[in-house]
Parts: C-alpha cells; structure tokens; sequence
C-alpha cells in the first residue's frame, strides 16, 4: 500500500494552503457555501497546526456572486440550449479555482479545497492535473457525479464533475470551460462509497471504464480489502501522488446528517475515517476536497456537544485522519 520514499520530495513537510470555495450554485440548496467559513471557526487550523501542519495561506476563491440571494441565482435554470445550470459562472469559478490549486502544486504544497459542492472539485482537481497529470484520484461519494446533459434528471454540475474531468464534456463546447484541457484517465481514479448511480450515468461509466467500489464492494471485502484494492490498483504502474475528494454524502445520514442528498446505507464513523487514513498512509498524499456540508440542514448534537453541527465535526476529523491523525 505504501508507495516508494522518492514521491515525497514532491510535497514540501507538512505545508498546507487552505483554500475556500464557497460555491452553492452546483446543486439546489442555500446552506453549503458557508461550510468553509463554519470549518475555520470551529478550529480547523488549531486542529492543523496540533498535528504539526504550518498554514502557508487562507485562500477565498471569488464567488462571482454565487449566491443564492443574488441576481445570477434568478438566472434559467438551462442555458445553451443544454440542461446545464450556471455554466457560465461555476466555469469561471471554477477557472480562478484551478489557478490557485495549480500554484500550490507546483510549490509542492499540501492543497486542501473546502466546499462549497462538489463542483468545485472540477477547479481543485483541474488545477492539480496541470501541474501532476499522473495524479490518481479517490473519489469518495454516495453519487456517480458521471452525469452529462443528457443523462442528468437535474441539470446540476455538482453531478458532472468526473464527466467534465474526464473529458466527456468537451463535445458541449462550453466557452467558460476552455481552460480545462488537462483530464483523467480510467486508470487515474477510483469511486469508493458509491450508491445512488442515474441509469443511463451508470452505463456511461461503464462505457469510459472507471473503476467502481460501491457499498456492496465494502459490505463483501471490508473497508480494508477495498482501500488494499483501491491503492494497488492506482499504484499498479508505480508510484504517483493522490488527491483525495470527499462527498461527505458517502457517509451514512446517520453519522453526517448535513448534507444535501443524503443516501441511505453509507460508510459508518469508522469506515469513513480508514479511507482517510489509508490514504495519508500511502505517503503520496498531496491534496483533498471536501464538499457538500451544508450546515442548515441536518441536526446539532445537544446529547454531547452543546449546539455541535455533527457533520461539521466529522468533516474536521475526516481532515485530520487524511493529514495523519491516528489512534496510536
């Protein structure tokens, strides 16, 4: 599972650039775009810095007014002539998003992208392949987020991240996405959590060949012969560093009940916090999302922690597991 000792010249030790990406506009709830702030009160960088990390910058990616009070959100919802929402802006958004990602590779500094939805990851992992274009992915989510315009029942982006990181969107000539010429490979990624596929999504993925490990693959080998699965099967060719992007939705509504689509049947407290953890284990880990918290929604936990968003704490934990806390 572990990958050779030369792949960590390419991390500078133990630097982190925090980048916020406050964007909602990818999906169909108010409430998601305030998880970065909400991480950072609730002692992210405390967190961080206990484990040793030193923060190089906060970074804000400009939302454009991506807001869903503002005049952009009043837009159609399908433009082009595609069923597509917001192109135009999340493009951009995610454009800005992609340069400050890159700049972070490229120093060899850990990127750790809060969301927002799970659009953003088109910028945080765009950005990435511009600079390490071998990167593997692990994707983990209860969703395919494979749809196109044609196979999506919603027009929301935050569907379609891996279709436009693949390069299956290419065809749709959208104008604000023409800076995303750098794109993944079967072979670079891997679904883990997976649950809630679309019909005709599904046989997409099926026809680009990516590689699935839904909740029937964990229920069968264990979280652990599926990270074993997963790490030989993005290492099978050597070495390369890893991005971790992180649905929160993977994890059973029972544990993280603050999300927008919550799924029934998902990763339990401790199988969602061994991915994060077999993941720094591989020391090829260079940078992670984390998405889809949304802070209105759900419940707090006044049984043990007066006023506690429960999913905000397990998303700060999901962190430190993927930045190297352990239990011993």
């Amino acid at each position: 599972m572990r990958s050779p000792d030369s792949l960590k010249a390419s991390l500078n030790s133990h630097v982190v650039r925090v980048v916020q990406a406050p964007i909602a506009i990818g999906q169909g709830l108010e409430g998601v775009d305030e998880a970065p702030e909400i991480l950072l009160q609730n002692g992210l960088l405390e967190h961080m810095s206990s484990l040793g990390w030193s923060v190089e910058s906060v970074v804000e990616v400009d939302k454009h007014d991506l807001r869903w009070d503002s005049p952009v959100a009043k837009l159609p919802a399908h433009q082009q002539g595609l069923n597509i929402k917001f192109p135009g802006e999340l493009g951009e958004t995610c454009r800005e998003l992609a340069d400050v990602t890159a700049d972070s590779h490229a120093k060899g500094i850990f990127t750790l992208t809060l969301g927002g939805d799970h659009s953003i990851a088109i910028g945080s992992i765009g950005g990435a392949l511009k600079v390490r274009p071998n990167m593997g992915v692990i994707w983990v989510d209860a969703h395919g987020d494979f749809n196109t315009p044609e196979t999506s029942p919603s027009g929301n982006i935050h569907g379609m991240p891996l279709a436009f990181l693949g390069g299956l969107m290419s065809k749709y000539q959208l104008p604000s996405f023409n800076w995303l010429t750098d794109f993944l490979k079967p072979e670079q990624l891997v679904l883990i959590g997976i649950r809630a596929i679309d019909a005709e999504e599904r046989e997409l993925m099926k026809q680009w060949g990516v590689k699935v490990f839904s909740m029937t693959e964990i229920d069968r080998f264990g979280i652990g012969g599926v990270m074993e699965q997963a790490t030989s099967y993005l290492f099978r060719s050597g070495p390369r560093p890893l991005h971790l992007s992180y649905d929160v939705d993977a994890v059973d509504p029972h544990f993280a009940p603050s999300t927008g689509t919550r799924v029934r049947g998902g990763l339990n407290y401790r199988e969602a916090h061994y991915i994060a953890e077999c993941a720094a284990a591989t020391q090829s880990l260079v940078s992670m999302d984390l998405v889809e918290i949304n802070p209105r929604l759900g419940y707090v936990d006044h049984a043990h922690r007066e006023e506690q968003n429960i999913t905000v704490e397990i998303g700060l934990e999901l962190i430190c597991s993927a930045l190297g806390k352990r239990i011993y």
